[in-house]
């Protein structure tokens, strides 16, 4: 069983949750998610299935977009609205739409987030949350991030109220806390801030369209009818160029070898070389020897 499934993640589990179920589900130990969601949100959670594994950091490196309801008017320790008050104004407040699109544009792009006391950061050897969990406040690293498209899916003109929400959608790259972008609107605005709720709505190339719940691949798994949820690795790679290996190299690519740098390389990090259609082998540029390339990752071919 190999191959990468899109799952639906529902709110109240952890991904490891997740992972741990399908390991049952599936009957296979060689299971593992593309990148953590916390137990509030719900989404779109792409799981690699045995061979697939070798290329889930690819997925855990792919942009994700999101939907999320911003608060304004409190801040909590989590800076979702699991966590304990540590901030608010309650005064009454009234935003134009004007100026929402004002602070949502200063935070498109490149930017700077220090990731929040409850994550999973390492810090000197051990996860923020621990401290966090424990009171204690450790300096964090700040972090750059990039949102892609920061959209705002209220129609309203004005926002009032002495708690202001709003919903957003983020297109953003790896590592983006949803959260801690959220506290950041309200400092645009003046005001603390929270992330109300959270959905992933795509990650990679993978959409809400594309998944299934845990329940129902345990129905398709009795049923026998697992192959038709769990798509080929292939998927995963149609963000590189794909090459079909030609007789002259097809031994040099067979076996890994290093080989000089094709055209493609010098315009993206990686490409693909596949046999009949099926990904053997993804190349990129050798970090030592100019004008050369070596294998990042090889496939078994069946």
């Amino acid at each position: 069983m190999n191959g990468i499934l899109p799952l639906w993640k529902e709110r109240g589990m952890t991904s490891h949750d997740c992972v741990f179920k399908l390991r049952k589900i599936l009957k296979t130990k060689k299971v593992g998610h593309t990148g953590t969601l916390d137990p509030a949100v719900e989404g779109v959670l792409p799981i690699c299935i045995g061979q697939a594994t070798r290329i889930a950091e690819y997925l855990t490196d792919a942009g994700k977009t999101y939907e999320a309801v911003v608060s304004i008017g409190r801040t909590t320790t989590t800076e979702d609205a699991e966590g304990e008050t540590v901030e608010e104004n309650l005064s009454p407040k009234t935003f134009s739409r004007e100026q929402l699109l004002e602070a949502l544009q200063q935070l498109t792009g490149e930017i700077e987030q220090t990731p929040p006391m409850f994550s999973a950061v390492k810090v000197n050897g051990k996860r923020l949350y621990e401290y966090a969990r424990k009171g204690e406040i450790v300096e964090r690293p700040t972090r750059k991030v990039t949102i892609y498209s920061l959209e705002l899916l209220d129609d309203a003109r004005s926002f009032e109220g002495e708690e202001v929400t709003f919903r957003i959608r983020i297109a953003c790259s790896k590592g983006t806390y949803i959260r801690t972008l959220a506290v950041q609107i309200g400092e645009k605005l003046g005001y603390p801030a929270h992330m109300a709720s959270l959905v992933r709505t795509a990650s990679g190339t993978f959409t809400k369209k594309d998944c299934v719940t845990l329940k129902q691949v345990e129905e398709i798994m009795n049923e026998g009818n697992i192959n038709e949820v769990i798509l080929p690795v292939e998927y995963a790679l149609t963000a590189y160029p794909s090459i079909e290996v030609d007789e002259s190299i097809e031994k040099q690519i067979l076996n890994g070898q290093v080989l000089p740098i094709h055209a493609l390389l010098k315009e993206n990090d990686k490409i693909v070389y596949s046999i009949q259609g099926k990904a053997y082998a993804v190349y990129i540029q050798h970090p030592t020897k100019e004008g050369y390339m070596k294998p990042e990752k090889m496939f078994p071919i069946n």
